[in-house]
């Protein structure tokens, strides 16, 4: 059972020793509860899903669908906060009322420690062992979770004569995914690395070396037992499928340092090829509306080029590629 419904289960045990509840009536209550939260952590867990395919778009990791652990713990609040908001909840957690320094208080904040709740409930307790590991783990869950508390936001609306703002309510509440996501995108990159035998902890020894260690690092910081494997090279144990047949990103007057250099990190420092490739673009245009009722559209085609890498020797003529993509808008 979740924490912040213990209180809950005494009371409802309570009832049945009274015999005001059955087991039966106590089940369905239990069951509803498990299965508001299982649908909230699914949406907010697919959130994270494409936020970490995001930020790692262009990355020589690119984020597998199995690795998500950190990614999702922002996710986690937000489903949980968008069910609490339209009343799934039957407001067992409440709202977040802390008051703050010369402002009034005028809203349900989001509850982010009753986030975190839920979060430890579905995250930390899959973490069964007492290993360097697992240790890892817990840590960089709590460094998550840290970046979601640290990035939320008060927003405020002045009251007064003639917006003279004497007083403000205020309220918390949760950044953007998006924002979150930069913000743990930069940690990952300054990641710590744990000097720590990756099974260590069979011991009272080596359990208390590694909760001695753990503790001298900051958790807004996230850490790793071990350097990457090489992620230009596809490793079917691992599960990693390599950059060749990647695309990447050479032109384009809105991208950013990282995307333009993609091509020499995904193809060029992996020992590929860049080869470049025309797509002709379908998509729908000049729609118009004719009486009645339907929209009418034409079909525009346009030539795109876009960069994979392939390898060397093998590449063919830059115009030998021709790929059509279809679109519907």
């Amino acid at each position: 059972l979740f924490p912040p419904l213990l209180k809950t289960k005494k009371i409802l045990y309570t009832l049945r020793l009274l015999g005001l509840w059955n087991d039966l009536m106590i089940y369905s209550v239990f069951l509803k509860v498990y299965l508001i939260y299982s649908s909230s952590v699914a949406a907010g867990a697919q959130s994270g899903i494409e936020e970490c395919k995001y930020q790692f778009s262009w990355d020589r990791w690119n984020c597998p669908e199995r690795a998500l652990q950190l990614s999702t713990h922002r996710s986690l609040r937000s489903g949980k906060r968008t069910a609490v908001s339209g009343g799934d909840f039957d407001n067992l957690n409440g709202c977040d009322d802390t008051r703050g320094t010369g402002w009034q208080w005028g809203g349900c904040s989001d509850n982010v420690g009753f986030g975190e709740a839920i979060s430890k409930q579905f995250v930390d307790t899959l973490e069964t062992g007492q290993d360097a590991r697992a240790a890892m783990n817990l840590h960089n869950n709590e460094a998550g979770r840290k970046a979601v508390k640290g990035t939320m936001q008060k927003t405020c609306k002045c009251h007064g004569v003639s917006g003279s703002c004497t007083t403000q309510t205020c309220w918390l509440q949760l950044p953007d995914l998006r924002e979150v996501g930069n913000y743990l995108k930069e940690k990952y990159h300054q990641a710590l690395k744990v000097d720590l035998l990756r099974g260590a902890g069979n011991s009272a020894a080596s359990r208390g070396a590694i909760s001695e260690t753990f503790s001298s690092i900051s958790r807004k910081e996230l850490v790793h037992l071990e350097d990457s494997p090489d992620y230009c090279l596809e490793n079917r144990t691992l599960e990693l499928p390599g950059t060749e047949g990647r695309e990447c990103l050479k032109k384009g007057k809105s991208l950013n340092k990282w995307e333009k250099r993609s091509c020499k990190r995904l193809c060029g420092e992996c020992g590929l090829a860049v080869e470049e490739r025309k797509a002709e673009l379908v998509s729908s245009c000049n729609c118009k509306f004719h009486w009645c009722c339907a929209v009418k559209c034409e079909q525009c085609r346009k030539t795109v080029t876009k960069y994979f890498c392939v390898k060397n020797g093998g590449q063919r003529g830059k115009n030998e590629s021709h790929v059509t993509y279809g679109r519907s808008e």
